[in-house]
């Protein structure tokens, strides 16, 4: 496709020419498809401003790429193989019909495709097509094997049973018993051995406390009692209470 082409499809794509049929919005069994407007009193046929403009001359595109296609070839409907005789790949585009079964659209389409020509509908193979070619043989991928899926009754089962230990968790359990064991061991050996230290320091002092004493006794005689100063405080006697006679002479005790 030349620069010229794509200039004027170019062109043809920016005025932006499209007509869409009066009331296609309002009513579903319209289509956009253009239809003349007739009505006495319709507005889109009276060119009123925000009713849609009609199709005019100079709505037209150039007549260099006129009936072309995007692409830039021009495009034949294709219904048969001889239909595809006298067709040009450089200027020429097919499409194959809708109507075509599936057995003949393949072989119209290698066909074409064989001549050079551009097909604008190409179909790929179906997966019956696909199951009659022999598959490759694919090597299993040794990866990490998927988890078969278990029952809700196996899982809670499992959840609730006690776990069993395992050789290492065992061998872990008995290595953490027998570490206090050794720092148990330890304060017995620091305990004897300072008990041995504190032996001989125990009887020095109790030897030097005695001696002291007795210096002490011998140094500070025995001081006397001395009397109290003062006439010595007599204790009061107590008197017994006297019973009281009542009027009739006869005492009230008795």
């Amino acid at each position: 496709m030349t620069s010229e082409v794509k200039r004027l499809i170019q062109a043809r794509t920016d005025k932006g020419a499209r007509f869409k049929r009066d009331g296609f919005g309002k009513k579903r069994q319209l289509s956009d498809s253009w239809r003349k407007p007739r009505g006495q009193h319709n507005k889109q046929r009276e060119q009123k401003k925000a009713k849609g403009a009609l199709p005019k001359p100079g709505y037209g595109s150039p007549v260099a790429v006129r009936g072309m296609h995007p692409s830039g070839f021009f495009e034949i409907l294709v219904a048969s193989e001889k239909e595809l005789d006298g067709l040009n790949p450089k200027t020429h585009a097919i499409r194959i019909s809708a109507t075509v079964g599936e057995r003949k659209r393949t072989t119209l389409q290698e066909k074409a495709l064989g001549a050079g020509l551009k097909v604008l509908n190409p179909r790929v193979a179906t997966a019956e097509q696909k199951a009659k070619k022999p598959a490759k043989p694919v090597a299993p991928e040794e990866g990490p094997k998927k988890e078969e899926k278990k029952p809700l009754k196996a899982k809670l089962s499992a959840a609730l049973a006690p776990k069993k230990e395992t050789k290492k968790e065992k061998s872990a359990g008995a290595e953490k018993t027998a570490k206090p064991a050794k720092k148990a061991e330890k304060p017995k050996t620091e305990k004897a051995a300072a008990k041995k230290s504190d032996k001989p320091a125990a009887k020095a002092s109790a030897k030097v406390p005695a001696k002291s004493a007795a210096k002490t006794e011998k140094a500070a005689p025995a001081k006397k009692a001395e009397p109290a100063k003062g006439k010595p405080k007599t204790e009061a006697k107590v008197k017994p209470k006297s019973a009281k006679k009542t009027g009739s002479g006869v005492k009230k005790n008795d």
